[in-house]
């Protein structure tokens, strides 16, 4: 389940807050903190990009040890593309916070978000660690998703329960991300909070799994970040036996975590800058995993088929054209497209007859598209958004 209520989105042992440090301009809420009570399992998954921000190379050195107490996450200023001094800053925010905690600075991590190319006002975030700290309250995770915001519309966040050998635990995450979304990873920053007690490396295998189907299955722009981010923190207090491979529980808790990311993901294709339509693609019959993932982000990421969604144009042509510019070779006469079920494209050809059906289907805000590549048993999903004037409009001044 998921609900946007602060009060439903408590994490035993977990505390947060969010304050403005005034790094972006308006007084917005742009400092956030996550602090878990007692040390917790962490695992991290990144950006893949060759130039990782700052906080990015910080987090990736200390996940290594499998541990974690505080995320500490600014907005405003991705703190990239700013060399040692950008190090340097990224390393002062984490140290000036577990001043403030009273904790082992290794065991704070660190994001950021925002323009690239500026040095990070290290001042302004030190200046604001003891408000942060003081504003702690087990309530304050919704004031945490509000400060990692940039050009989002609207707050991602979801929570589940569920018993695992007699005990209720809990698992919640927020997100940022509406622009810059394509793997691999999708561009964000994700934090993921649970009470469940569960080795660090198997917390790191469901991590890395569930990405892969959720966070790593969606694209607004194709474009990457420097900045992407993953981190869960499991504190244990729930006091279940621990979740170990092999486990009967584990299963549960994949389901769980796939499940918070699932809706996180969904929220920023939603969210996609200037998007008023989510398109799931299906790529399926593929020969391979990795060929269905390649058409479906070539379909995904086609400017022309993302600007036909937005003009509810069903204009199929412009569908297989991407499937079939790959160099794979797909049996043409046999391959078929369907939107909701209903055919558009077969036997070599397109479907006619079908165009009071397809008028309604193009003015849904989701819209299922499926190709059936008739070369295998393996298929791939993604979500997608349409291409607005909007887009363009944001990105015309969202400059470094």
């Amino acid at each position: 389940m998921s609900d946007k209520h602060s009060e439903a989105f408590i994490v035993p042992g977990f505390r947060a807050s969010g304050v403005s440090a005034g790094i972006k301009a308006g007084g917005a809420l742009d400092l956030a903190l996550i602090f878990s009570e007692v040390p917790a399992a962490a695992a991290g998954v990144f950006t893949t990009n060759c130039f990782k921000a700052a906080p990015v190379l910080l987090d990736m050195e200390r996940i290594a040890s499998g541990a974690a107490q505080a995320i500490l996450a600014n907005s405003g200023n991705a703190n990239a593309a700013t060399g040692p001094q950008g190090q340097r800053n990224a390393r002062a925010m984490a140290k000036a916070m577990a001043d403030r905690l009273k904790i082992d600075e290794k065991l704070v991590l660190v994001a950021s978000t925002g323009v690239i190319g500026h040095q990070l006002p290290i001042e302004k975030i030190v200046a604001a660690a003891d408000k942060l700290a003081a504003g702690l309250r087990a309530e304050g995770i919704s004031e945490a998703e509000e400060a990692i915001m940039t050009t989002d519309r609207f707050p991602k966040m979801s929570l589940r329960k569920g018993r695992i050998g007699g005990r209720e635990i809990t698992l919640a995450g927020i997100a940022k991300g509406a622009g810059m979304i394509e793997p691999a990873m999708a561009t964000l920053l994700c934090f993921v909070m649970t009470d469940a007690a569960i080795e660090g490396n198997v917390l790191n295998g469901c991590l890395r799994k569930a990405v892969e189907g959720t966070l790593n299955s969606i694209t607004v722009d194709g474009c990457m970040s420097t900045n992407d981010t993953v981190l869960v923190l499991a504190n244990g207090l729930a006091g279940n036996r621990t979740i170990r491979k092999g486990s009967g529980s584990l299963v549960l808790f994949r389901e769980m975590l796939a499940g918070v990311l699932s809706d996180l993901g969904r929220a920023m294709v939603r969210d996609g800058e200037g998007a008023t339509k989510i398109v799931e693609i299906v790529v399926s019959e593929a020969r391979s995993t990795a060929e269905a993932k390649k058409v479906a982000y070539a379909i995904a990421n086609s400017n022309l088929v993302k600007a036909a969604f937005f003009g509810r144009d069903p204009n199929w042509g412009r569908i297989i054209s991407a499937a079939g510019s790959l160099g794979i070779p797909l049996p043409v006469q046999d391959v078929e497209l369907f939107f909701e079920g209903v055919p558009l494209f077969r036997h070599g050809q397109g479907v006619k007859g079908r165009e009071k059906e397809l008028r309604k289907i193009m003015a849904r805000d989701e819209i299922q598209v499926q190709l059936r590549l008739k070369r295998g048993e393996r298929s791939w999903r993604i979500l997608a958004s349409d291409l607005t004037h909007e887009y363009v409009t944001i990105n015309a001044h969202y400059h470094t």
